[in-house]
This record gives C-alpha cells, structure tokens and sequence, in this order.
C-alpha cells in the first residue's frame, strides 16, 4: 500500500506541474479534469476521497492506540514499533495524496476561472472596440451634419438677404409704379383740358364766321 501512496504521491506531483505550466499536455488535461467533473464523475472521486479518509482515520486510531499503550507503562515490542512507524507513514503519504488532490482541484477550478475572465475580458475589449468605433462614426457623422446645419444657415441668410433686396426693389418699383401712375393721370386731365380748349376754340371760330354771312343777308 505505501507503494501505491508513492505512485498516487508522484502522479499528482507531475499532473501539478503540467497543470502550473503551459505545455501541450496541459490543455489536454484541463479538458479529461472537466470531462470527469460531468455526471458522475464527482460522486466517484468524492467516493474515493472518503475511502482514503477513513482509511486515514482507521491508521490515525491504530496509531493512537499503540501510543496509549506505550504512555500507560506498557514496552513496545518491536512489533508494535514497526506497525506505529507503518501507521504513521502510511497517514502522512493519504494525508499528502489528500492534500495534493485538493491542491489539483483547485489549480483546475482556478485555471477554468481565469480562461473564462480572459474570454470575458476579450469579449468585453471588443465590445468596447466596436462602441469606439461607433462612436467615432456618430462623431463624424454629427460633425457632418452640423457643417449641413451650419451650410443651410448661410443659404437662409443669403436667401433672407436677397428676398430683403428684393422687397426693397419691390417697394421702389411700387413707388415708381404709383409716380407715374400719377404722370399719366395728370397727363389725361391735361389732354382733356387741352380738349376741351380745342373745341371751345372751334366752336368760336365757327361763331365768328357764321356771323358776317348773317349780316350780308340783312
């Protein structure tokens, strides 16, 4: 039996130091240890841990026993001095086996988290990548529009400027419009007073001739 606590003892040793550094047996590894902690491998090697325990316990009575023995007066034979000695190594080599098994357990859970918070990591520098990136773009594309914005404002302007232009040629025009407007009707009352003079005029001239022929016939 303590030939196979050496051989247990060494295994786990070598499966920690593969497990410590990057090799490529260590990927292969982490994937058997996740493959047995599916179904029923847990129960099995819970199992196996309690064997070892009560084994461990049962040496650790053993031991105590003989050393009861030796404290109440009793000589220790050279039988009972080999099998205390036996005891103890052979609680020492489960208690390392148990150790180191936790140990292993551990560096594997440890070496899962940290895969899994890499993937997180990465997954979150890329998230934040693309954010950048979109909100570079939604920069970009605020300035363009406020340089539309700003581009839209001077054609107002210039379109407020010349339509205010426009309406004060308008208002000329109108002005313009209105003068001569006045022009022509001072003009019309003009040719009509000019008119009205003509026919007076004629009228006394054939007044004035019609008059000597009267008087011939007197």
């Amino acid at each position: 039996m303590i030939q196979l606590l050496y051989s247990v003892i060494f295994a786990e040793m070598a499966l920690i130091l593969l497990l410590l550094f990057k090799t490529p047996l260590r990927k292969l590894i982490i994937l058997t240890f996740d493959r047995i902690k599916r179904g029923r491998g847990p129960v099995v090697v819970k199992t196996i841990g309690a064997t070892v325990f009560v084994v461990l316990m049962s040496s650790v009575y053993s031991l105590l026993s003989i050393q009861r023995r030796s404290e109440d007066g009793a000589v220790l034979n050279p039988t009972d001095q080999v099998l205390a000695s036996k005891h103890l190594l052979e609680a020492s080599l489960m208690g390392f086996v148990l150790f180191l098994s936790l140990m292993i357990d551990r560096l594997h859970h440890y070496i899962r988290e940290l895969r899994l918070l890499r993937k997180t990591m990465e997954t979150a520098k890329k998230q934040n990548r693309s954010f950048e990136d979109g909100k570079n773009t939604s920069g970009e594309e605020v300035k363009a529009l406020g340089e539309e914005i700003a581009a839209f404002k001077a054609k107002i302007k210039k379109l407020e400027s010349e339509s205010e232009s426009k309406g004060k040629e308008l208002k000329s025009a109108q002005a313009e419009t209105e003068a001569l407007r006045k022009s022509a009707d001072g003009f019309l009352m003009e040719y009509d007073r000019l008119l009205e003079d003509n026919q007076n005029l004629r009228n006394q001239l054939e007044s004035i001739g019609h008059s000597p022929e009267g008087k011939k016939s007197m």
